[in-house]
């Protein structure tokens, strides 16, 4: 394979493109929006506000990139990509830093879901191989974006904590990484064919199946319960997005390095996890390994506000991405497996969007409790919701009985 060959151009466009949006996003977002006097509430909102962006548009995304094209649509991504990040450099006021990250959202919102129609498109009769590789080389992306992010906070702020000038140097290099994806996408996709035949009833087709796959859904309850499961589950890790590193700055007396490292302690052990825990799904059974995901996400979470060890925190962050590995590689696959019974063609599709209601809620709800309660209490309720729901899901999803309809 040759070392520019389109495939690895598009790979080192999606690193720099997720590695530029994590800059912006952990722990700088959080540690921003509490530098310009949010409260709980409001660095919640903050933090959630960019997923619900993409609740809304990623599937008019996939849409629009049936009418005018994979190449029009993804480098429409890119350029919010490469121009967003530098509006953070004027913003002095918490009121604009909502309307700028609801529209920074519409990046990953429009990229993601036609970046990997590209590759689809490009792959032939290699797209599981190639679609792994590209989904794993943006996660490094953003896995490497939050230390790094958390290092220039540290490493070149005055000594009494960072201020706005230090914040706006960690958005530059975003917007800088966000550039240089749209540079590099451009020459990538400069003389590619389009493979799609855009006709103008393709709008209407895309949300007819959008809405037909809606209904086919809700129609059997196992599909719903089992993906409330991993949407309740991204509930506690967009509350971790938003809190972890307030938490471990202003509670814990960590720096901002040592936030970020904690967060991609926790990601990188979802990544090396996952493949193992699906293995062990498809051997032992995916429910007792979704319950197990559970618990041990629950018990994490709940556990944070009882530590202020750097050290302490990295374990447990370690347990927690290693349940969000257990959860996330198993509802996906029972998920599947449900949908082939009933041949839910359609519905997956669905489902992408409706996984990130329980992120960007995430955020939301923590600082809701927060404000109300303390720290401890706030991530006790969320973990405990975890633990209540698996009842439900034991004993409502049965495999081999009849959907309910």
């Amino acid at each position: 394979m040759a070392l520019f060959n389109p495939f690895n151009s598009l790979c080192a466009v999606g690193f720099l493109a997720r590695f530029s949006y994590a800059l912006a996003r952990n722990p700088v977002l959080p540690l921003f929006a509490l530098y310009l006097g949010a409260g709980p509430e409001a660095i919640g909102l903050a933090v959630g506000i960019s997923t619900v962006t993409g609740i809304f548009f990623k599937m008019p995304s996939g849409a629009l990139s049936d009418i005018i094209g994979r190449r029009q649509t993804l480098l429409m991504g890119l350029v919010v990509f490469a121009v967003m990040p530098f509006t953070y450099l004027v913003i002095s006021d918490y009121s604009w830093l909502i309307v700028i990250r609801f529209l920074h959202g519409l990046a990953t919102a429009i990229y993601g879901p036609v970046a990997m129609a590209v590759v689809a498109d490009i792959a032939g009769a290699k797209k599981g191989e190639w679609l792994s590789w590209f989904s794993s080389v943006t996660i490094v992306g953003t896995l490497v974006g939050a230390p790094v992010g958390g290092f220039l906070l540290t490493y070149v702020t005055a000594a009494n904590g960072p201020g706005l000038n230090d914040f706006r140097l960690v958005f530059l290099m975003s917007g800088l990484a966000g550039a240089a994806a749209l540079l590099l996408g451009l020459i990538a996709l400069k003389d590619r064919e389009e493979t799609v035949s855009p006709h103008p009833g393709a709008l209407k087709e895309r949300l007819s199946r959008f809405f037909s796959g809606i209904k086919e859904v809700i129609s059997d309850r196992r599909v719903v319960i089992t993906s409330n499961m991993e949407g309740l589950q991204n509930l506690t890790v967009g509350a971790l997005e938003a809190f972890l590193p307030v938490y471990a700055i202003k509670v814990a007396g960590l720096n901002e390095f040592q936030a970020g490292l904690l967060w991609g302690v926790q990601v990188l052990t979802t990544i090396l996890s996952k493949p193992m825990m699906g293995r062990m799904s498809d051997r032992w059974g995916r429910k007792p390994i979704i319950v197990l995901g559970m618990v041990l996400c629950a018990a994490s979470f709940a556990a944070i506000p009882l530590l202020t060890s750097f050290y302490l925190l990295m374990g447990t962050a370690l347990v927690f991405g290693l349940g969000e590995a257990f959860v996330t590689s198993s509802t996906a696959a029972l998920v599947a497996d449900i949908c082939h019974q009933k041949h839910f063609g359609t519905a997956m599709g669905t489902f992408g969007t409706i996984f990130d209601i329980g992120h960007a809620s995430g955020p939301i709800l923590a600082g809701l409790l927060i404000a109300r309660f303390d720290y401890f209490i706030s991530f006790l309720i969320m973990g405990s919701i975890l633990i209540a729901v698996i009842p439900v899901f034991v004993l409502g999803v049965k495999l081999g009985e009849p959907a309910a309809t």
